[in-house]
């Protein structure tokens, strides 16, 4: 089976041990973009310490689990959002205002959407999570 997204594979199998009560997970292959997006969850409290492991091949991320996650998800495909967007985005995607974040790529680095709104600038979608 060909892989679409590998980002949209690693945030479906973070949330389904999630969901199983599980501890870690272990994703694999890896990618820049999954780091980054890693970092952003665990800067927000949804994910513990991630551990890079490079088998040469595709590499592998270990997760550790903390039980905060409701939902992860990846929108495909990847919409420019201004800045002034950026607050219906929210809107849609988010159960809430003061609840979850919206992850962006953006000219500064891959952001939530209210770093992103610090720093005045828009970007490309990547994903949620809440």
């Amino acid at each position: 089976m060909v892989r679409i997204s590998v980002l949209a594979d690693a945030l479906k199998g973070i949330s389904n041990a999630e969901k199983r009560g599980f501890r870690q997970v272990l994703i694999k292959p890896s990618s820049t973009v999954i780091i980054k997006f890693l970092q952003v969850m665990m800067k927000h409290g949804y994910i513990g310490e991630f551990e890079y492991v490079d088998d040469k091949r595709g590499g592998k991320i270990v997760v550790n689990l903390i039980g905060r996650i409701n939902k992860t998800g990846v929108i495909s495909p990847r919409f420019d959002v201004k800045l002034n967007d950026i607050e219906q985005w929210v809107i849609n995607l988010l159960p809430s205002r003061q609840f979850g974040y919206l992850v962006m790529t953006t000219s500064y680095g891959i952001m939530d959407h209210e770093e992103a709104r610090k720093k005045g600038t828009g970007g490309k979608i990547l994903g949620y999570i809440y």
